[in-house]
């Protein structure tokens, strides 16, 4: 009887330990609510509601692999448990396993076809998988047991943003906003959304709005800044992006803006300064090493520069137009001509030489993955085929002009190399039909004129110009345009 009686007081120990974790819980004391509920376990580990709830409070401090764990030890009690099930799925989801959680969101609707949350998660699963036909149909399947979810519409307001179609998640949020005024950041994703979609008037009323109703979110701070930097409102940005650095000191990316800042008003030595205490706060930071590699490249410096921009890729880049840009500066470090207006003659090598050249790899890498991002990008191939023509790839050169001209017909640089191009293959027909066009819409009559005279003169030799020769000279006269 006495072991029975101890064996009683422990459990209820247990429970006065839970029930303190979820006093603690609701006041935000995550850590300590943890210790209580792992005592509890300690004594009673076939309680599925406890490790349901150390799981949430996991997920309340974003340590979702952990909280998996918890939920399918709870599950492991409870295999029938529609919250636990549901609460497991969105952790995959969050985590990225979105297979695993639409295999469950799928077991939740064989066990009750009625449990709305296993539509209305399932939006979320879909669109990172990015099929958003099924997040709509989740969506109205969602929508037949409850109209008036307001979860559903925000999540499939995720759907058509990612989409583009930012109207149309315009007016989903604002329909969550009127189910629920509460819900996290909804006016700062209807500012996102207009101003994605060019409504720049309507986009800083709601950034405003929810700043006003959370004035110390960084994350809106931020956003507004760089709003506000893209409008040219150069001092209104500069004062937010002060404002995050006095919420937290450490804020690389607040930093980093401070400095495009700085580079925006002409303090280029200054803007260094913060893009490489960017990166001592956070080196895998997007958009310093860039910075630092154009400023190196300004002042001749090569080898830094070089090294910048192979740092800037080993982060990860997916805009197109800074690969092309990253691209273009390879070129030139190669020696090669890469922007016509602005470089000088700067081309001593041979072709063969030039071939060889690890930075044409490094240039090829970055252009062929701007591409690969945006299939359409005119220049991204008119770099393709100078960087092709310098390694002598001269059908390549012409193939990657064409797609250029594809996407933009009026790309006079195109035109005019692939004219240099054509007549160094002896396809004189073909140089002149893309002068003759470059001509009909370029104002740089006295350039195209001394082209002109190349491609008659190239057209009536008799006797074979050396190739790696008159690599040179095309090359020195590209960069004179």
């Amino acid at each position: 009887m006495f072991s029975e009686g101890m064996e009683f007081g422990f459990y209820d120990q247990a429970e006065q330990n839970a029930n303190k974790a979820l006093e603690l819980y609701e006041d935000g004391e995550m850590s300590q609510a943890l210790e209580q509920l792992d005592t509890a376990l300690e004594i009673n580990p076939t309680n599925s509601a406890w490790h349901f709830d150390k799981a949430l409070a996991l997920d309340s401090i974003q340590r979702f692999e952990e909280a998996i764990s918890e939920y399918e030890l709870a599950l492991d009690l409870s295999p029938e448990d529609l919250e636990i099930l549901n609460s497991l799925a969105v952790d995959y989801t969050r985590t990225g396993q979105y297979d695993r959680a639409i295999e469950i969101f799928e077991h939740i609707e064989q066990l009750d076809p009625d449990f709305e949350p296993s539509y209305c998660n399932r939006i979320i699963a879909y669109t990172e998988m990015a099929l958003h036909e099924k997040s709509e149909e989740m969506f109205y399947l969602a929508q037949q047991i409850d109209a008036d979810c307001a979860l559903c519409y925000y999540n499939i307001g995720n759907s058509l943003y990612v989409r583009g179609l930012y109207k149309k998640a315009v007016g989903c949020w604002i329909k969550t906003a009127e189910l629920e005024p509460t819900h996290p950041q909804i006016n700062y994703r209807v500012a996102q959304a207009y101003w994605y979609d060019g409504d720049h008037e309507h986009a800083r009323e709601y950034f405003l709005e929810e700043l006003r109703n959370n004035p110390g979110d960084l994350d809106v701070i931020f956003d507004f800044g760089l709003f506000l930097l893209e409008k040219g409102e150069i001092e209104a940005a500069k004062e937010k992006f002060h404002r995050i650095l006095e919420f937290n000191p450490c804020h690389a990316g607040a930093i980093f803006y401070v400095g495009e800042v700085a580079l925006n008003m002409g303090n280029s030595e200054r803007a260094v300064d913060f893009y490489d205490s960017a990166l001592r706060y956070d080196d895998t930071l997007s958009g310093p090493y860039y910075r630092l590699a154009q400023h190196a490249l300004t002042q001749g410096k090569y080898q830094k520069a070089r090294a910048y921009l192979l740092s800037e890729l080993r982060n990860g880049v997916d805009n197109s137009d800074l690969l092309v840009s990253m691209g273009s500066m390879f070129l030139h470090m190669a020696g090669c001509s890469t922007h016509c207006d602005e470089l000088g003659d700067s081309v001593a090598q041979s072709l063969a030489e030039m071939a060889a050249e690890p930075d044409l790899d490094h240039a090829m890498h970055c252009l062929f993955q701007a591409v690969d991002i945006n299939d359409r990008h005119a220049e991204a191939y008119y770099y393709l085929g100078l960087a092709s023509a310098f390694k002598g790839y001269w059908e390549d050169a012409c193939d990657f002009f064409d797609q250029a001209l594809d996407c933009d017909p009026a790309h006079v640089s195109t035109l005019k190399q692939y004219a240099k191009v054509s007549a160094i293959q002896g396809h004189c027909d073909v140089a002149r039909e893309k002068l003759r066009h470059a001509m009909a819409i370029s104002s740089d009559s006295a350039g195209l004129s001394q082209l002109r005279l190349e491609i008659a003169f190239r057209q009536g030799l008799n006797t074979l110009v050396p190739l790696a020769g008159w690599f040179k000279r095309l090359a020195k006269q590209i960069t004179k345009k």
